[in-house]
């Protein structure tokens, strides 16, 4: 089996783009995505971008190579690279969540050198990118997860 390879970036919106046109992005990311097997969330507060994605390599590459040619956002700002481990976010292949401004730029100056991740935190550590990430999408998993029986069927 292939090694998970996970990436996470910052950028800023294009000026302009609006939430229609990045429900679009979204849309047809998810879709090139499943074909790639790549899994990842899409987090803005309508001014900047920040994108964790993650699958295997030649997946990833594919999914970075098209976000870089985006016209979407400008300033890519590449925050971290890992290698191995679990999927964290398997629970779409693209979506995208809104978030408030200073959450996101919380998000975006945490650790995320080698997308840490810790076991058990204290209230005196900071938290890292990932479970920046972790906490802001939790509310949204959870409700798709409650939407969705055992074999992944709408149930409402």
């Amino acid at each position: 089996m292939m090694p998970l390879h996970a990436l996470v970036y910052s950028s800023q919106v294009a000026a302009g783009l609006t939430l229609s046109q990045i429900d679009d992005l979204a849309r047809d990311a998810a879709a090139l995505n499943q074909i790639a097997g790549v899994t990842g969330v899409l987090l803005t507060d309508g001014k900047w971008f920040l994108q964790y994605i993650e699958g295997p390599e030649d997946g990833l590459s594919v999914a970075y190579a098209r976000i870089c040619n985006a016209k979407s956002h400008t300033g890519i700002m590449e925050l971290g690279r890992s290698v191995g481990g679990p999927r964290r976010f398997p629970y779409w292949s693209m979506r995208w969540l809104p978030v408030e401004p200073e959450d996101l730029r919380i998000a975006v100056v945490s650790d995320w050198r080698g997308l840490n991740s810790r076991e058990e935190t204290t209230v005196f550590q900071v938290p890292t990118g990932i479970e920046c990430v972790t906490k802001l999408m939790t509310p949204f998993v959870d409700l798709d997860l409650i939407r969705r029986g055992s074999d992944g069927t709408a149930l409402f």
